[in-house]
Parts: C-alpha cells; structure tokens; sequence
C-alpha cells in the first residue's frame, strides 16, 4: 500500500484541475495563476476530481499499478505546487575565466546559455520554452512550473562542466558541498 498514493491531494484556491480520458490514457491539466501543465497518466490508477481534493485508487492489486500509485500522486501535487509558485534552482560556477550569460537565440526565437568553460570554443545551450534563466556574474537561476523540466535542464547544464575536487572548479548547485581531496605531497 502506498503511503503517498492513499493521501488525498488538496487543490488551492484559484487552481483548476480537468481530466480527458480516451483510449491511451487519462490526460490531467492543472491551470493555475502562473501557467498550464497537462500529463498522461497510465489508466492503471483511476483519478477522481472533486470540487476541492483528488483522490486516486488503483484497479488492479498487481505489483506494477502498486508502484504507479505513489509516483502519481506525486506527479499531481508537483503540477499543483508548479502552478501557484513556480520551481528555482540555482547554479554556481566557479573558476578563473569561467563565463556565463543568456542571448537571444542565433536561429529562431527564445533565448539561449553561452558558456565559456575552459574549452577552446564556446559552449552554447538552448533554453526550453517553458523556463525562464537568468545568468548574473556566474550565478546561474533557472525558473519554470514543470519540476521535471527544470530539474532535468539543471542538471544538463551542470553536466557541462561538473566541479572537481582538487580547486572546486566547475558548475555546482547552491547549497553543494563539494568534498574536496588534499593535492599531491611534495617530498
């Protein structure tokens, strides 16, 4: 039994949740006061969308819709957070001629990271719609309603340049602690 699946998710005042069920699956949009999110789900958990909580219940008692349960509830309350205050995450880069800043984008529209990190070329990242960034000196915040896509592009982003362990030098998030290593011993 999942603990988080049986709780009953609350919706705040000023969020609109609506559920389309067809053939592969229940789609659930969430509209709130800073945007829209809309997922399928699986129909292996069955969602009941009252006036002010949702409710989900499995229809089969096997192992896989078990796991399902809790991820879902999940997924709703993160839609439901993600709409009334948006998701941050904060990068730091550290190091001597490290750069960061966001551009307009060279071909189509919205913006897009340029890097310099060490390499002998700039670094250039495309930022998805649906998340705001911002670069300040080498402060790096990333802001957006969907938990998953902000964490996700985070985490490529500081994929591009992961901090080492002998200077600390790299991207890291706010609030990393990065273990460091004693350097080599001279005799």
């Amino acid at each position: 039994m999942s603990r988080i699946g049986k709780q009953e998710i609350l919706i705040p005042a000023g969020v609109k949740v609506t559920q389309n069920v067809s053939s592969g699956g229940n789609t659930v949009t969430v509209v709130g006061p800073k945007g829209t999110l809309s997922k399928v789900f699986r129909d292996d958990i069955t969602i009941v969308i009252s006036d002010k909580n949702i409710t989900l219940n499995i229809k089969r008692n096997d192992k896989f819709s078990k796991s399902l349960w809790g991820t879902y509830a999940s997924h709703l309350k993160n839609m439901i957070a993600g709409v009334v205050t948006p998701y941050q995450k904060k990068l730091i880069l550290e190091g001597v001629g490290f750069k960061s800043e966001v551009k307009p984008a060279r071909a189509g529209g919205g913006k897009e990271f340029n890097f310099a990190l060490g390499f002998s070329h700039p670094v250039i990242v495309k930022i998805p719609e649906g998340i705001t960034a911002t670069a300040e000196k080498n402060n790096i915040t990333i802001t957006g309603i969907d938990k998953e896509l902000v964490g996700s592009f985070t985490a490529a982003i500081r994929a591009l340049k992961k901090p080492e362990p002998y200077k600390g030098k790299g991207m890291r998030y706010e609030g990393e602690v990065i273990r460091r290593k004693q350097g080599k011993k001279t005799v």
